[in-house]
């Protein structure tokens, strides 16, 4: 019996020309306040969410479900009040001084071995200099082989009851991701702009892509118009989970 893997929903924002930033390392501020309502819904039905240490970086901070509607549903349904949030860093190389180690939400680091041994080093310097002794910066670590083996990494979070997940991006996380078959279902919010900027993120990286199986087929479920913006739900059909 194949080892169970955790259902994957990548939620993004993009431009009419594919791009979720306007520059490099600089966070994507276009989409709308119902677009953050969205988000705040999707995040707010998953166990854990992971992202890239480029996007924490770019953006210092995660989003904290606060909708109260939101918070009781979670309740009601005996989960934590916030999901895990899970940052994704082979190189461990993450600030100590971002605002995201102050918001009110559970944080795990997903890193290598050499990672982990950066980013504790960080602490130590960090809190020396500070005068501080915290240590609760991440509540949890997993550390894999770099380069990862997500099969795995998702086998072991599916077996810690993390069933339903989100793929909050950047591209290279969900590139990957989508060249081993692993995401299930896309959220995509296309935003009235086009960039046009050669060194912003695009939403899928091709190099990665370059080598797999073309085209990833998609199945259409549900299309929403909200003002200017286009919220597109799809299923990807070519999953071999």
């Amino acid at each position: 019996m194949p080892n169970k893997l955790p259902y994957l929903t990548t939620i993004i924002a993009m431009s009419i020309d594919g791009k979720i930033s306007e520059a490099t390392d600089i966070p994507a501020r276009f989409s709308s306040k119902e677009d953050l309502a969205h988000l705040e819904t999707q995040i707010s039905l998953l166990d854990a969410i992971i992202f890239g240490g480029n996007t924490l970086r770019a953006y210092g901070t995660s989003l904290v479900i606060k909708n109260p509607q939101l918070l009781k549903q979670r309740q009601d349904k005996k989960q934590s009040l916030q999901p895990l949030n899970i940052v994704c860093s082979a190189s461990g190389n993450i600030n100590p001084d971002l605002r995201f180690f102050s918001q009110p939400l559970p944080r795990g680091l997903l890193t290598s071995s050499q990672g982990l041994l950066h980013w504790q080093e960080k602490v130590k310097d960090f809190n020396k200099k500070n005068n501080l002794k915290q240590d609760n910066y991440f509540q949890d670590f997993f550390v894999a082989d770099n380069p990862f083996n997500w099969r795995e990494i998702l086998t072991k979070l599916s077996g810690l009851n993390y069933n339903k997940i989100g793929i909050l991006g950047g591209s290279k996380l969900i590139s990957f991701l989508l060249a081993e078959n692993l995401i299930n279902e896309l959220w995509i919010t296309i935003c009235p702009l086009i960039i046009r900027n050669k060194l912003a993120s695009s939403f899928l990286d091709s190099d990665i892509l370059a080598n797999i199986n073309l085209p990833i087929n998609l199945k259409l479920l549900e299309v929403k118009v909200i003002n200017q913006e286009v919220f597109l739900h799809y299923l990807i059909l070519n999953h071999d989970q």
